[in-house]
């Protein structure tokens, strides 16, 4: 009979013999006898110990020395046998999977069968259906079957033993893919292959070193020779950044990746996780929020910092027609206005690796703007100007509005209402720009997600400290981003240099938002986001104009109406194109066709779109080649759009050569009248609309 560990008192000394027998006849002495029973009790709470761990667990040592007989023998405390929780544990075994994702760790027990281990496994792996091969040996010999029937035991599977998957979905097959999501998170620092824009493949080739020449006064060394005072330093180094002329607070984004690449791992481990604010799903061990929530699931507390780096680093207009175009807006009405900027990235040479955003045009999509406000309407064409500008090597790169308010119209002064006293950027705008940024990612192969932040750009037109137009460009941080992406931030509606995170509700968990401050007496003391200056959200970024003017479009005294700017009276119809073609007096085709919103125009009017026939006239218009333009030119198409301009009454110089029949264009233009109520085209010899059924005058 196993004897309970309370009743042993170790070897007390003396004449006591076997301690736990003659426990209570026992007479504890001291000195040598008091030390016994001190071993003993020691080794009474290791036995305990031992219990309280699911194994057998001994009292103290198996074999143990008698006092005064100098006799060995076994302790009868440890002959306990061990309990059903002693045999759950030993059948339980942990047996490594290694992938091409990384390696898991599954626990299963001797008795479990191939087929119940097998889908352990497509569940941790995330795999949909069997899509995969499971070997003994990493040469994909000895593969494991659920047709085998067998029980691990069987299979001298033990516990520790490191088997080999391989996935085996043939090509072509979608039913045995892997879950991205859970193979995407369960890689180990690595990040999926994504294909990074074209500058940023550039500037992962450059050196970004920053060269100095031989200082003469503190180079004490020969002309090969290099020292502290001379040597290149780091794209990153923030000591040279302070000492630009203007100062520059944010190193650039790859900058930051050589900071993060440069020690001794060369950023083996090296992984940009993007923030998230919602709740980790797939935790099992507790009811969905409201009812529960764990460390495990629960998303950190988010601490606002000022961020180190930039995505882009400078914006750039190709000339000063491309903003004057867009201010008229404003000018001729007083209302706020937006567009989207499209251009390029190209290499920003006055920061070490910075980017810059070079715009060429600026799209208006629909939208009703007040004095006061701006709403943006859903754009029906805005997949097409998209494609469009991508055949013309452009991108949408940003985003434009206006904040002016006139001051002296005889001045041609604006109020100078954005500065460090009031706001650069308001908590709406900054919500505005987060949901763009996020709409835009900027792809990224060191980030596990495939993409880390945004190169979308945010341009203000407003007033500057002169009283005179100026445009400001930002961006928000990647916390911000995050903050909009999850839902986490509202604005204020009284203060509008003041954002509010949200409290977390019965259907939404919002994680804490901090910001760092500075009280009255100078301490720094960290206070909660409700409200929050946007200020800590704010990226800026320098918006400049070129000495020398770049034109991707040309420019004409008579340019073509700009899209959605009805309440102007300026339409984009084919009385437009027609009064558009014949002020134009460049004999050369391409300069009258090398418009960004004519070229809009053509493939998305109702009456005649090129869309499917127009590739060949925008690869003209990307490589400045005349004679590919000329080709497109003396096509159908041109010659219908020709015929169609001369019917609203407008002459078009040199029409007849390109007539679309095999008479005279002007012929067919004379016979053919337009509709004044729906522009339909009719047959000569009638007096009434063919379509609408009213009357020619």
């Amino acid at each position: 009979m196993a004897v309970a560990p309370r009743q042993h008192g170790g070897t007390a000394g003396g004449d006591a013999g076997v301690g736990t027998l003659v426990r209570r006849n026992a007479v504890v002495g001291r000195g040598a006898g008091g030390a016994g029973a001190r071993a003993g009790r020691s080794r009474e709470a290791a036995g305990r110990a031992g219990r309280s761990r699911g194994g057998p667990g001994r009292a103290g040592k198996g074999r143990e020395k008698r006092s005064g007989t100098g006799r060995t023998g076994p302790c009868l405390c440890g002959a306990a046998s061990p309990g059903p929780a002693g045999s759950a544990m030993a059948e339980t075994i942990i047996i490594r999977v290694q992938s091409p994702e990384g390696v898991k760790r599954i626990t299963a027990t001797k008795r479990e069968t191939v087929a119940t281990f097998l889908k352990k496994v497509a569940k941790e792996f995330g795999f949909r259906n069997n899509g995969f091969s499971v070997y003994t040996n990493r040469n994909r010999t000895g593969e494991i079957t659920a047709a085998q029937n067998k029980s691990l035991n069987l299979l001298k599977i033990k516990h520790g033993d490191m088997l080999f998957l391989y996935p085996s979905s043939p090509p072509g097959s979608s039913s045995e893919t892997m879950d991205t999501s859970v193979s995407q998170n369960s890689r180990p620092g690595g990040a999926p292959q994504v294909v990074e824009d074209e500058i940023d493949q550039y500037l992962i080739k450059q050196d970004g070193k920053i060269y100095r020449n031989r200082d003469q006064q503190l180079c004490r060394h020969g002309p090969l020779g290099k020292c502290v005072h001379c040597v290149p330093l780091e794209p990153f180094d923030e000591d040279y950044l302070n000492h630009l002329e203007p100062p520059v607070k944010h190193m650039s984004f790859h900058a930051y990746i050589r900071k993060l690449t440069g020690g001794a791992d060369k950023g083996k481990f090296v992984a940009l996780e993007n923030i998230s604010c919602k709740i980790k799903s797939g935790c099992e061990g507790h009811p969905p929020w409201p009812e529960g929530i764990c460390t495990k699931c629960q998303p950190s507390a988010i601490t606002l910092n000022r961020q180190k780096y930039r995505h882009v680093d400078n914006i750039m207009f190709e000339n000063h027609t491309i903003a004057d175009r867009f201010l008229d807006f404003w000018r001729k009405t007083g209302n706020q206005h937006l567009g989207y900027l499209y251009g390029r990235y190209t290499e920003h040479k006055d920061i070490p690796l910075g980017i810059r955003a070079e715009v060429a045009a600026i799209y208006e999509p629909p939208q009703i703007g007040t004095q006061n406000s701006l709403e943006i309407l859903e754009d029906p064409k805005a997949e097409v100007v998209d494609e469009i500008a991508a055949k013309l090597g452009l991108r949408k790169v940003g985003w434009i509005f206006t904040d002016l308010v006139s001051e002296d119209t005889r001045k041609g002064t604006v109020r100078y209402s954005r500065n460090k006293d009031t706001y650069f950027l308001s908590a709406e705008e900054c919500i505005t720009a987060g949901n763009f940024q996020n709409q835009q990612p900027n792809i990224c192969r060191l980030s596990p997600d495939g993409h880390f932040g945004s190169k979308f750009v945010t341009v203000v037109a407003t007033g500057g400290p002169d009283n005179q137009v100026h445009f400001e460009g930002y961006q928000v941080s990647n916390q911000c981003m995050a903050l909009v992406r999850d839902e986490c931030l509202l604005p204020c509606r009284d203060a509008p240099e003041l954002g509010y995170a949200k409290e977390s509700s019965s259907e939404q968990y919002v994680p804490d938002v901090f910001y760092k401050d500075k009280d009255k007496f100078g301490n720094e003391i960290t206070q909660l986001a409700r409200p929050l200056p946007v200020e800590y959200l704010i990226i800026d970024i320098t918006t400049t104009f070129p000495k020398d003017p770049v034109y991707t479009f040309s420019i004409s005294q008579n340019p073509f109406p700009i899209e959605n700017r009805d309440v102007l009276g300026e339409t984009q119809d084919f009385h437009s194109l027609a009064t558009y073609l014949s002020q134009n007096t460049s004999s050369i085709f391409l300069d009258i066709i090398s418009d960004f919103h004519l070229l809009l125009f053509l493939v998305t009017n109702e009456v005649m779109p090129l869309r499917d026939s127009i590739s060949l006239l925008l690869e003209a218009v990307r490589t400045k080649n005349e004679e590919l333009a000329q080709t497109w030119k003396k096509s159908e198409q041109w010659a219908t759009i020709e015929q169609l301009c001369s019917t609203v009454g407008v002459p078009l110089p040199g029409l007849q050569e390109y007539g679309a029949m095999g008479g005279s264009s002007h012929a067919v233009a004379a016979a053919m009248w337009p509709c004044q109520h729906c522009t339909f085209m009719n047959q000569p010899g009638t007096d009434h609309c063919e379509m609408c059924s009213l009357p020619r005058s």
